[in-house]
């Protein structure tokens, strides 16, 4: 997420509920200005007069005057105060709770130390992802939230409420974008050293493009053995085939050969529809070239990036699960080539 001003995804509104917040949250800063500066000048209207009024009693020490007056000039004015917000707090809560019509998606997240599995529930689907959102644009999405180690909070400043992901424990909560676009979200409770590098997008498209990425992404990924086998899946927008030259009859193709290590050094942790990785600890990289970021939106997806990745993840991000896979700089190199056709 590099290339924008410090917590830049926080400001602005991209949906109703967001605005909402926003105000809430402006509104209960600027009371609370107003209060410190209030207190703080009573205080000194306080000492100035006990100053003034002290009496010099017979040993020779001035005693104290009397500020009583002025406490309870303050609390006073801070009951009416506080209850006023505790009710705007009530309403804004109780009007956010539920969405305001029936979710026309329900999407499944699980938080994971440091990274977010996405599963789609839709007509159907099946489909699963990893550290990135879509959902369509006017239409209440449902969101399904759990952890799978300690306590996380799912949080997209400009579209909704933050909510708590425990283990063991389903949360659900909403969010609608008014608009198209690409939404920051950030896990906002700390869960361990990489709490900070655990981001994810959330991208909003219009619900006719939703549709067109949600059947194709329940397809293999293009780049796979299966993705070639396949042929009413054509390559993406933009994407010619790759015409990988045969040496001879039975012979594997670089990116069988590619694929096979991929499976037999990655298989276990990361799945790949389309080939027989299916593991379920790593990210789902069904798809990974069309992602905009890796490592949790730590980095872009770009090919040095990702091989900078796979040559030590342990030097990109400190703490993360993932382990140093044991490739040649060719093998890493094609990997990483490989990888970023999967879209």
């Amino acid at each position: 997420m590099s290339g924008s001003a410090p917590l830049s995804y926080m400001a602005g509104g991209g949906s109703r509920s967001a605005q909402t917040l926003q105000t809430l949250a402006w509104g209960f800063s600027a009371i609370c200005t107003a209060v410190v500066v209030i207190v703080a000048v009573l205080i000194l209207i306080s000492i100035r007069r006990s100053r003034r009024a002290a009496i010099v009693g017979p040993d020779g020490i001035a005693g104290e005057g009397d500020g009583l007056m002025l406490i309870w000039w303050g609390l006073g004015l801070s009951f009416p105060v506080l209850a006023a917000m505790a009710v705007w707090n009530f309403l804004v809560t109780r009007q956010l709770a539920e969405p305001p019509s029936k979710p026309g998606v329900t999407i499944e997240v699980t938080a994971h130390q440091w990274w977010w599995s996405v599963r789609y529930l839709a007509g159907g689907a099946n489909i699963s992802a990893a550290n990135e959102v879509v959902i369509p644009t006017g239409v209440p999405v449902r969101l399904q939230l759990a952890s799978n180690d300690v306590i996380h909070d799912f949080w997209v400043p400009k579209l909704g409420p933050k909510m708590d992901m425990i283990p063991g424990q389903t949360n659900q909560t909403w969010l609608e974008a008014d608009r198209p676009g690409v939404y920051r979200g950030q896990c906002a409770e700390y869960c361990g050293l990489e709490h900070a590098r655990m981001a994810f997008t959330v991208r909003a498209v219009t619900p006719a493009l939703f549709r067109q990425w949600l059947a194709h992404e329940a397809q293999p990924a293009y780049g796979t053995n299966a993705a070639f086998d396949n042929a009413a899946h054509s390559p993406p927008s933009g994407m010619s085939p790759s015409g990988v030259p045969s040496e001879g009859p039975g012979a594997m193709l670089p990116e069988q050969t590619i694929q096979a290590t991929f499976e037999s050094r990655c298989g276990a942790c990361h799945a790949v529809r389309g080939t027989s990785a299916g593991g379920i600890a790593g990210p789902d990289l069904t798809h990974f070239g069309s992602r905009g970021t890796i490592a949790a939106g730590w980095m872009a997806n770009t090919l040095a990036n990702l091989d900078r990745w796979l040559q030590d993840p342990q030097a990109v991000k400190p703490g993360v699960k993932m382990p140093r896979v044991q490739l040649t700089p060719n093998e890493r190199g094609r990997m990483a080539a490989w990888l970023e056709r999967l879209s």
